[in-house]
């Protein structure tokens, strides 16, 4: 029998990341994030989960220790997606400038306490072109390489059934002594057998009327309300299209000034094609390609939700605002969830392997761990 992996999830946002590996049969038992509306989302959740509202900085390591059961009773997966915001492409506080740029190290002290088997760590594709001179991503896989084995890759999250061309840095390790550890083989697109998922597929099933009786029924399907001036913009956005379909008498300032770059503001979906990334202004139409394909509005926040994957069942706290936050912020359900089962069958194999051999695989000591990591109090 497959032994029980939990999860202790920092940086752990609304819960995407945790909704995405219990769908997967791993089971959630402590989580972290400084956002306080983002942690009220998660408890709302997860009521059982151990949630600590805090600056990871701040966070003890007994204090995770105390909630997780030992590494010989239950596999343990630890997962941290630190905020993105510092590597996010149109910044440059990858080079040190931001403050949380070196968050990922934070996670090297709970690595040393909690020994865990299995780790996933995500972030935006910028992390891996840090400064050399501050290159935190560089420091935390030299150390994980000591007890684990290590993959690094970029992947679109569309490749794994999320309706979204969301490109993301992912690492994966595992303890157990099976070789290299591999990514999930890609389950949708041109290699597989089923194609990418659309924004049709997504929310063409939710009421278009959001201001209507049967969207009342449905949480968070509410919209941002639009200014005069860019409901007239939106009206002359086909679907698909953008700033460049209007009269020039629509035009922003800046544009009528010659700036010709960001092309998805003011942008409307398409129905048939994945949506790009969302954004924490992932319901603000001037912010995106976030104009709902065929209403005269920004999307709502329950479908940017389903954009992210998140079942309908699944609860925000907070305003719109807030929500949009949580949900541009949040690992795609479906993406951890392909990663969840990923790791499911990995301890399967490894627990196999160890009845062939007829020995019970070993759990790196945490004394073992600690002196690896060179981290040893």
């Amino acid at each position: 029998m497959t032994r029980e992996i939990v999860l202790a999830d920092f940086f752990s946002g609304c819960g995407g990341t945790a909704r995405g590996f219990s769908d997967a049969g791993v089971r959630p038992v402590f989580a972290t994030d400084w956002d306080e509306e983002a942690v009220q989302t998660f408890r709302l959740n997860f009521p059982t989960v151990k949630a600590f509202q805090c600056d990871i900085r701040e966070l003890k390591a007994d204090e995770v220790v105390s909630v997780v059961p030992p590494a010989d009773e239950a596999v343990r997966l630890l997962a941290g997606c630190a905020p993105c915001q510092p590597f996010a492409g149109h910044r440059n506080a990858a080079t040190g400038e931001d403050d949380r740029s070196d968050l990922v190290l934070e996670l090297l002290r709970f690595v040393e306490a909690l020994c865990p088997q299995l780790v996933f760590v995500e972030n935006v594709p910028g992390m891996r072109r840090a400064s050399k001179s501050n290159d935190p991503l560089t420091e935390f896989i030299g150390v994980l390489e000591k007890t684990h084995h290590v993959a690094l890759d970029t992947i679109s999250c569309a490749d794994y059934g999320v309706p979204q061309t969301r490109s993301r840095l992912v690492l994966i390790a595992s303890s157990f002594d099976l070789g290299e550890i591999e990514f999930p083989v890609p389950t949708h697109g041109p290699t597989t057998e089923q194609p990418y998922m659309t924004v049709r597929d997504a929310i063409h099933s939710l009421p278009h009327d959001v201001d209507g009786p049967d969207a009342a029924k449905i949480s968070s399907h509410r919209a941002m309300r639009l200014t005069p001036l860019n409901g007239d913009r939106i009206k002359a956005t086909p679907e698909g299209g953008d700033r460049r379909n209007w009269p020039k008498q629509l035009w922003p300032d800046c544009h009528r000034a010659g700036f010709s770059g960001h092309t998805d503001v003011y942008g409307r979906l398409s129905w048939d094609k994945p949506a790009p990334t969302l954004t924490t202004k992932c319901i603000s139409y001037s912010n995106g390609r976030f104009g709902h394909p065929s209403e005269h509005r920004a999307i709502s926040a329950r479908e940017a939700a389903r954009l992210q994957t998140f079942p309908d069942e699944f609860e925000f706290a907070g305003g719109l605002t807030s929500q949009a936050r949580q949900i541009g912020n949040a690992v795609p359900v479906l993406l951890a969830q392909q990663f969840g089962e990923h790791f499911v069958r990995h301890v399967a194999e490894a627990d196999g392997a160890a009845i062939d051999a007829s020995v019970e695989t070993p759990a790196t000591s945490e004394v073992d761990c600690a002196v690896a990591t060179g981290m040893a109090t």
